[in-house]
């Protein structure tokens, strides 16, 4: 596992402060969770796009076979 260390403002800080507080967290995991739903997000929404080509299509694809 690798440690990033990021620098925010003051101004930055206080409202995530007050967030992670609001869900009893740290602020540390409140921001390493962020950053894991953001790099999750890509493949859901393409696994959720390629799951309605396929049910739009799929009389398409039975004529087609």
């Amino acid at each position: 596992m690798t440690t990033i260390t990021i620098t925010l403002s003051d101004e930055r800080l206080l409202p995530l402060k007050e967030i992670a507080k609001h869900f009893q967290v740290e602020p540390e995991e409140l921001v390493r969770v962020s950053v894991e739903e953001l790099l999750k997000k890509p493949e859901e929404d393409f696994r959720r796009a390629l799951e309605y080509v396929l049910k739009k299509n799929a009389e398409l694809y039975r004529r087609l076979a």
